[in-house]
């Protein structure tokens, strides 16, 4: 059975079809009063607008799309359900894609024919793709970029300041009194500009500290990926002067690398110390605790949201980058019980 209409609202109401559709739309000019009667009308006949009619006659699908590089990522899948529940307030439904990292999967999105053509907007966390490529795209839906692929202004951009949040790391650890605090996570190549960031911040902590960094406690892995922070670990240990610290530039990777020092008969932290990065709800419940620094992402995800909402409704300003604030949380792994 069809629900109530505008018309059926109109109607019981007392007033115009036009002055219903103003009341639901938010659209003024309505009086308080006639907008409480109308609002009174629609509660009692529990009206609900045809979002797919509505979406329709402005030229819109209602959907817009999230892409990251890898879903099964905690980070990921967190900051996805935080983007779902911003995108509701707005009446949009998301679709949620994966791009792994690659670059052609990347570039495939901004073609004139592919699927990001069936969305309004498009919330992108970006590793290959260049500003220029960005710029050339065949599509022009309305476009943000998550994360810390740096673009210098040329789209709207939101991320966390990674350098600050590395330095707060190593900093945490450092004022512990450790003095060979590692790093895993070093990404130095074209694809690698997060890992490059907190690398930084690592070593600015050192300096600020007046310490030098023996680069061999700087470990490079591929993918920030519990494996890779576990054989990073056991690498690390077999130094002639192993880390009495590590700072993990994410969370997975430092809790692969508190497996591979429990593996070793290393106390954490009595003898190593860890800090993560991503503030992921799996460090709560690791034994020990995870000490990290925690992105607010409910923070991002709206900010993100919002932007491109503006931008599919032609109301946003100028491309800037949005810096989203993070803290860090003390746990168990640096702490101790």
């Amino acid at each position: 059975m069809a629900g109530p209409t505008l018309r059926d609202v109109a109607k019981r109401a007392n007033v115009s079809i036009r002055t219903v559709s103003n009341v639901v739309n938010g659209y003024a000019p309505v009086s308080a009063e006639l907008r409480a009667r109308v609002q009174a009308v629609l509660d009692e006949l529990d009206y609900r607008p045809n979002l797919i009619a509505r979406n329709l006659k402005q030229g819109r699908t209602g959907m817009i799309a999230l892409v990251v590089p890898e879903l099964d990522v905690p980070y990921f899948a967190e900051l996805a359900r935080e983007v779902i529940t911003a995108a509701r307030t707005h009446g949009y439904v998301v679709m949620i894609d994966q791009t792994d990292g690659d670059g052609d999967r990347e570039r495939e999105l901004l073609g004139r024919d592919s699927r990001a053509t069936l969305f309004d907007g498009l919330l992108l966390s970006p590793l290959a793709v260049s500003a220029d490529e960005l710029r050339a795209r065949g599509n022009r839906i309305p476009i943000v970029l998550l994360g810390e692929h740096i673009f210098n202004g040329s789209f709207h951009h939101v991320a966390i300041d990674n350098v600050a949040a590395a330095r707060e790391a190593t900093a945490h650890l450092l004022s512990l009194g450790r003095r060979r605090v590692a790093a895993i996570g070093d990404q130095p190549y074209a694809t690698g500009e997060t890992a490059q960031l907190r690398t930084a911040g690592y070593r600015q902590a050192h300096a600020h500290a007046g310490l030098e960094v023996d680069d061999r406690l700087v470990a490079a892995t591929p993918h920030f990926h519990r494996r890779l922070g576990a054989e990073a670990m056991e690498r690390l240990l077999a130094l002639p002067e192993p880390p009495d610290a590590v700072f993990c530039y994410n969370d997975l990777l430092a809790l692969g690398a508190i497996r591979a020092l429990t593996r070793a008969g290393r106390r954490v932290p009595d003898d190593v110390a860890v800090v993560g990065l991503d503030g992921i709800e799996e460090g709560q419940y690791s034994t020990p605790s995870l000490t990290t620094v925690a992105p607010d992402k409910g923070v991002i995800a709206r900010a993100a949201v919002d932007t491109l909402m503006e931008s599919i409704n032609g109301t946003a300003a100028a491309p800037s980058e949005i810096v989203v604030p993070h803290r860090l949380i003390v746990r168990e792994s640096t702490a101790g019980e």
